[in-house]
């Protein structure tokens, strides 16, 4: 793999975009153990990074590039689960969102490909996300980070009959500000012709969880988006609705400019 882990575009807003799951970078080695479900990669945060560019220019970004089968960007990094209790995906994932193993027969991670995986993808992917944390924060006195994923609208071995349009996490009001959870939900629950939901069945990943300290200055929300309001297909190949897109752009660049205008009146 010659493409960098992480690709990160600083701006100045105290606002900070985080994108740990639209990679589609494989090294060879790797999707060579990849059996033919897993080389699809169908659990990819598709066009995500696209729906986002531009809607705040002056918000630093931050990209893994390389897949979540590779490692994910968005889980403990000692692997303890999201959601004990329930089916989910892990540091390294075994199967994918419908419980399908994606690796050759004795071709699954060890524990050292693990650990190397860690050092060569997780690591730097967090270091850049920290690095520009303290950035932001040194500008403003406070960082607000806005983790975008997606996923498909019906996963049952996930989740129970169809997800809401927008899914707001802030791991039940701990990770940001009541005004930013405020803001999001507000705005979300007006959108006309989606649906929304607060700490449903996604809370916020590790991401904002581990970064989200208020107290300290640093907020994170999570806004995990039904893949049927941006993409013209779910299956492959998964391809980008651009009139779905730009209807679906407006409230999410509410949202945006939105916290934007609250977080200079929530710094320490």
């Amino acid at each position: 793999m010659t493409t960098p882990a992480v690709e990160t575009r600083r701006g100045t807003s105290p606002v900070i975009l985080g994108f740990p799951h639209t990679g589609t970078e494989v090294p060879a080695e790797i999707r060579a153990r990849l059996n033919d479900t897993g080389k699809i990669l169908a659990d990819t945060d598709w066009h995500i990074h696209d729906l986002y560019d531009g809607l705040l220019d002056d918000a630093t970004t931050v990209r893994a590039t390389f897949h979540r089968y590779v490692i994910d960007a968005n889980r403990d990094p000692a692997g303890g689960s999201l959601y004990p209790g329930q089916n989910t995906t892990g540091l390294v994932p075994e199967t994918d969102f419908d419980g399908n193993a994606i690796w050759n027969d004795g071709q699954a991670p060890t524990s050292e490909d693990i650990a190397a995986r860690l050092r060569a993808f997780h690591a730097p992917y967090h270091a850049a996300l920290r690095a520009e944390i303290e950035r932001v924060k040194s500008i403003h006195g406070i960082a607000v980070v806005y983790d975008c994923h997606s996923i498909r609208s019906h996963v049952p071995f996930l989740f129970e009959g169809k997800l809401p349009d927008l899914n707001i996490g802030t791991d039940m009001g701990r990770t940001c500000a009541p005004e930013i959870e405020a803001a999001a939900v507000e705005v979300a629950t007006g959108a006309e012709g989606y649906t929304s939901i607060l700490n449903g069945r996604f809370k916020g990943g590790w991401t904002t969880r581990h970064y989200g300290k208020p107290e300290t200055g640093v907020h994170v929300i999570q806004m995990e988006l039904a893949q049927s309001t941006h993409l013209s297909t779910e299956a492959p190949p998964f391809a980008y609705d651009t009139a779905k897109a730009e209807r679906l752009r407006r409230p999410l660049e509410t949202i945006l400019r939105r916290i934007e205008r609250i977080a200079p009146d929530l710094k320490l």
